[in-house]
């Protein structure tokens, strides 16, 4: 857009446009990698109870370190992926965004390298907090080539590497073996290796979070928005040696993340397993829809999380888009040329996204 000349933007800024998938009412709403199975009656109630708790104190501020949150999410991540994690090793934050930002302020003072297509966030971050961002290069099948990469690492010096495993938008995933060597190289030149896991509980990859004791330069994203089913809350969180969350806290917001919202978490974890029920039936939807996808000739990409990157359709990525959307199924255009990724949904949702796109390829 243009801007008036009496707004002082920084001219870096300028440019630019804000990050969003369109919010477009839809029958299928298929384009955000939502998980698409509300909470249940029993974690609405447990929550609505905690949360009416808490509202007795809302004059007060809310428990600056969320300590009892972070207890939590450490016990997770051990339980996931046997580990010993306590608080300590554990920032928690409004949404792996918030994280994400956080990293930059504290960490982002010379070079951020990040393997391109990925989170466009990740640039976009950099950018706002003044970090120089470098796109490191994929093969034409969307991994990473290894040995670029520990090319690239030594010729920029990046004080942070990021590394998206599962991907978005490509899906792919990197394995623990290749994290290791990464993580050897970022060690030799000083720098942090920032592992972003928000669709780990997608895939049958290790967790990088294993390989923090031997590399206290690793930390490791993750999300409540995704496998948990908890988008709506904004949780993010981060795994790491606890020298690393001490640097966080120096530029964290006061009292940056509610009351309400540690409440409506806690309670979350303590349903965990009712809400990551849905993982195994979400990863046995996304491989039925690539069969079926594949049946209609269409392309695509490997995925370990809950979404597919696919190629193929005649016509160019945004006019399959509009003409799903006018079928009122919304997918996601993530501006790859003749690709479009779409969300693993309900069966109904998937249901009317296979039929609409019968009739357009």
């Amino acid at each position: 857009m243009s801007w008036p000349s009496w707004l002082p933007l920084r001219a870096d800024l300028q440019p630019l446009s804000p990050y969003g998938a369109p919010q477009i009412p839809a029958k299928a709403t298929l384009n955000t990698n939502e998980n698409p199975y509300p909470p249940s009656p029993a974690l609405i109630e447990a929550i609505a109870d905690e949360t009416r708790k808490v509202a007795t104190n809302l004059n007060r501020y809310p428990d600056r370190d969320a300590i009892l949150l972070r207890e939590k999410l450490a016990d997770f991540i051990n339980g996931l992926s046997g580990t010993t994690f306590d608080s300590e090793n554990v920032w928690a934050a409004n949404g792996s965004n918030e994280i994400i930002q956080s990293i930059f302020f504290a960490f982002g003072k010379t070079v951020a390298l990040g393997f391109t297509p990925s989170y466009s966030m990740h640039p976009l971050i950099a950018k706002v907090s003044g970090t120089i961002w470098v796109d490191g290069a994929r093969n034409s099948d969307f991994s990473i080539d290894l040995n670029q990469a520990i090319s690239q690492i030594q010729e920029h010096s990046p004080t942070l590497t990021f590394v998206t495993t599962p991907n978005n938008p490509t899906g792919g995933a990197v394995s623990l073996a290749e994290i290791e060597q990464l993580a050897q190289a970022t060690k030799a030149i000083s720098g942090l290796l920032v592992i972003d896991e928000a669709y780990a509980e997608f895939s049958t990859e290790p967790s990088a979070v294993t390989l923090i004791e031997k590399y206290p330069h690793i930390v490791v994203i993750r999300t409540m928005s995704k496998a948990f089913a908890f988008a709506g809350a904004r949780v993010g969180y981060l795994i790491c040696n606890s020298v690393v969350k001490d640097a966080l806290m120096l530029v964290r917001l006061p009292y940056h993340l509610s009351a309400l919202t540690q409440a409506a978490a806690n309670v979350a974890l303590d349903f965990k397993e009712e809400l990551l029920g849905y993982v195994s039936t979400l990863v046995s939807a996304r491989e039925d829809l690539v069969s079926q996808l594949e049946k209609l000739g269409l392309t695509c990409v490997r995925s370990s999380a809950n979404f597919i990157l696919f190629s193929g359709f005649p016509q160019s990525a945004p006019k399959l888009w509009s003409q799903l959307l006018e079928k009122d199924v919304l997918i996601r255009d993530v501006g790859l040329p003749g690709y479009l990724r779409v969300t693993v949904g309900n069966e109904a949702e998937n249901k009317e996204f296979i039929a609409a796109l019968k009739d357009l390829v």
